[in-house]
């Protein structure tokens, strides 16, 4: 038997979220259910979607993985050039999701992007496996490929070149920082009477307001 779209659904029962028991700080509460998602053994729970839109305000979205995040803001690694790149470069507008079903939890955030400085982008590439410096050089990310092949011969070129050296950081690589004004907290209720508390702010100097939307 087929079983219909729309009758999927799940009654959400783990927890709730009440503005007695959530910070009044939007990253410390983010870095508290980061954590709970970490003990959960929730699946790579730094993934989050990235959406982005065109200077003509086409959007686009896609998993990336958050490598950092503190009271400035949430950090990822990209190529500048790629799709997403080229977008935050000329509509530095952006949102990010993150959903740990297993908590019945999701986390919204929007905000405007900068790119962080290019020390900061040395480090953390300095950091990554040797495997992945090189494929951040054979990859012309988003580009059109002619076939696999192709890409596999730039990656064996480049083993070749760096064989007996370090990789330094292409310049064409490197990270944004999504500085946000407004983070919403997501915890799934039964009957779909789901909590929501959105945080938000005016300004990066501005504080935090804090505030509950139906669901």
């Amino acid at each position: 038997m087929t079983l219909s779209i729309a009758d999927l659904r799940q009654n959400y029962t783990q927890g709730g979220l009440t503005e007695d028991n959530a910070s009044a700080d939007p990253f410390a509460q983010f870095a508290l259910w980061f954590q709970e998602a970490i003990a959960a053994e929730v699946p790579e729970p730094n993934a989050m979607t990235l959406a982005t839109a065109s200077p003509e305000g086409r959007p686009s979205a896609r998993i990336v993985l958050l490598k950092d995040f503190d009271a400035q803001g949430f950090t990822f690694f990209t190529n500048y050039d790629s799709h997403k790149g080229q977008q935050l470069q000329t509509n530095a507008q952006a949102a990010l999701v993150f959903l740990w079903l297993e908590l019945e939890r999701q986390v919204r955030i929007e905000g405007n992007v900068e790119k962080i400085s290019a020390a900061a982008s040395d480090a953390y590439f300095a950091s990554r496996p040797r495997a992945s410096q090189l494929g951040a050089w054979a990859s012309e990310q988003s580009q059109v490929v002619a076939n696999r092949d192709r890409l596999e011969q730039r990656l064996a070129d480049l083993e070749q070149q760096y064989a007996n050296a370090e990789i330094p950081r292409p310049k064409h690589w490197g990270g944004f920082r999504v500085v946000p004004d407004l983070i919403e907290f997501w915890q799934g209720r039964p009957s779909r009477l789901h909590d929501r508390l959105c945080y938000q702010r005016k300004a990066p100097d501005q504080p935090w307001q804090r505030y509950r939307l139906a669901p």
